[in-house]
């Protein structure tokens, strides 16, 4: 005859089904009260202190409005700063920069850190709801079009290559700041920071932007885009031109609407470039 075996039912102590029990109550209480994200009062709480902190820590540099002081630079609408991420702002914060006189602030830890580049952010404009005077895509046109801004100008990687990349430069300014820069380029303009105009020992002569100077050579780009490195030993005369490469005469050449249009779809895209920007963690090597 076949045995048929018969399984054995284990029934644990009642003392261990009761500690089972309350640990599981434990964790779930933990976990429904433990909050998923910072409250809104420790928000403004965190906000508060980033702009104290920049207000007396780093506007003796910088200025209150980031725009630069006597001892720093503009950090809120240069291009070069407005266009790093912010794991490297975080990173300038953390290291400092000892041959610009700036320090490190790492003893702020992260989360405070990364509350003073948010702080930065406001000041160079970003999260700023503003409201665009006039058509995106009809301005898109112009830009590429009748304007002629992306034979100099590019936009997040599209257009040319003589003047710098509008996505981070527009960004910090308003729709008047922006508009006085298109109609009155070389408004405040640093002379250095503009074109340069060479006349060579054999009377040929060159003007563009002085992308590389050193005591030997000059390297300049001219507007077609050539790159041309100078011996200062053939270079007769040198001169700062003090003005830019922008036209002068977009009050002229577009309509009111027409320089809405544009100035709108600037403002539009500098939004949606800073959007699409994938966020790196703090700290992160670029190399």
């Amino acid at each position: 005859m076949r045995q048929h075996s018969r399984s054995r039912v284990v029934i644990p102590p009642l003392s261990l089904l009761a500690g089972i029990a309350f640990c599981a109550a434990a964790v779930f209480a933990w976990t429904q009260e433990k909050p998923a994200n910072p409250s809104t009062e420790a928000n403004a709480a965190i906000q508060a202190d980033a702009k104290q902190t920049y207000e007396s820590v780093c506007a003796a540099c910088h200025g209150l409005d980031a725009r630069g002081g006597e001892r720093g630079p503009d950090i809120a609408s240069r291009p070069e700063v407005a266009r790093k991420t912010d794991a490297e702002l975080a990173q300038i914060l953390a290291n400092g920069k000892p041959a610009g006189g700036m320090p490190s602030f790492s003893s702020f830890g992260v989360a405070r850190i990364s509350a003073m580049v948010a702080y930065l952010r406001t000041l160079q404009g970003r999260g700023k709801v503003i409201a665009l005077p006039g058509d995106p895509e009809r301005g898109r046109a112009l830009f590429f079009g009748k304007a002629k801004c992306s034979e100099c100008h590019s936009l997040a990687g599209q257009g040319g290559f003589f003047a710098p990349d509008l996505a981070g430069y527009s960004g910090s300014l308003d729709v008047n700041e922006l508009r006085t820069k298109i109609l009155d380029p070389d408004r405040g303009l640093d002379p250095r920071r503009g074109l340069v105009h060479v006349v060579l020992s054999d009377g040929a002569e060159l003007t563009g932007a002085a992308r590389n100077e050193d005591n030997f050579s000059i390297q300049l780009q001219t507007a077609d885009g050539t790159f041309h490195l100078l011996s200062k030993s053939d270079v007769r005369a040198q001169t700062y031109v003090g003005a830019s490469g922008m036209p002068r005469d977009y009050g002229s050449t577009l309509t009111a609407a027409e320089l809405n249009d544009v100035i709108s779809f600037l403002l539009r895209s500098v939004s949606e470039h800073t959007q699409q920007r994938s966020p790196r963690p703090i700290g992160e090597d670029d190399n």
